[in-house]
Order: C-alpha cells, then sequence, then structure tokens
C-alpha cells in the first residue's frame, strides 16, 4: 500500500469525518438537552404560576364574601341600632353623629314620661337641702292663705 493512494485518503477522511461528527453530535446534543432541559423547567414554572393564581384568586374570593358577610352584619346592627334608639326614643346627635335617626319622630314623647308623673314636693318640708318638716309648720297665725308654687 502507497501512501498517497486514494484508499488511504478515503479511510483517512472516513476517520476525520467520524470524529467530526462525533464532536458535532456531542455538541449538538448538549445543547438540545439544556433546551429540553429549559423548556421543562418553564412548563414546570408556567404550572406552578397558573396553580398560584388560581389560588390567589380563591383566596381574594374567600376575602371578598367575607367582607361581604362583615358589611351585611354591620348593615344588620345599624338596623338594631335604629330601632333600639326608636324604642328608646333616642334622638341626640351629640352621642352618634354619623347614625341617622331620621325615622324616629321627634315630636312623639316616651309613653313612660306621660304616664309617669313625679309627685310634687309636700308643702309641710323645710327651704333647703335638708327635707325634713318645718318646725313651725301650721304655728304661724299671721300667714297669707295664697297658694305657693310646689317646691322641689
Amino acid at each position: 500500500m502507497d501512501a498517497s493512494s486514494p484508499l488511504t485518503f478515503a479511510i483517512i477522511g472516513f476517520i476525520v469525518g467520524l470524529i467530526v461528527g462525533a464532536i458535532a453530535y456531542r455538541l449538538f446534543s448538549k445543547s438540545q438537552r439544556e433546551a429540553a432541559s429549559m423548556r421543562q423547567k418553564l412548563l414546570e414554572r408556567e404550572h406552578q404560576i397558573a396553580e398560584m393564581k388560581s389560588s390567589v384568586g380563591s383566596h381574594l374570593t374567600g376575602i371578598y364574601q367575607r367582607l361581604s358577610n362583615i358589611r351585611d352584619e354591620a348593615n344588620q346592627l345599624e338596623l338594631q341600632l335604629k330601632e333600639d334608639a326608636e324604642e328608646w326614643n333616642i334622638r341626640d346627635a351629640a352621642i352618634q353623629p354619623s347614625l341617622d335617626l331620621s325615622g324616629i319622630d321627634s315630636m312623639q314623647e316616651p309613653q313612660a314620661a306621660l304616664d309617669a308623673t313625679t309627685p310634687a314636693t309636700p308643702r309641710d318640708y323645710a327651704d333647703g337641702k335638708g327635707g325634713t318638716l318645718s318646725e313651725d309648720f301650721g304655728l304661724r297665725g299671721n300667714e297669707v292663705a295664697t297658694p305657693q308654687p310646689p317646691r322641689y
């Protein structure tokens, strides 16, 4: 065999081609594996994001429902407060300025005030804070018999 024969060149070319092909395959297959790995990671992350969005959505829906329940409860409490204020005839805006007591009739007097009148202080009590009987009650002879207003 001669070193310059075409068969020698073919064998050397075939071996060099195999080496270059193996190196190219190794390089391209590595990038393909990295690309496949990246695609897999991307799909996993997209799946995690979708799960997170659904959990955040359900969380926000739960918060909205709780807030709606709180509003309903606050409306019921305000209605109860109005009913109690109407029952007790409380129309003092200084107590609760934001409370709308327009449904209460301001001319209506409480029934307890109409029914129960406080008795007048007896006329035989002494002046002042003591509230004891006057010592000279009925003993004064020169007193004018004009009626005096009741003392409270």
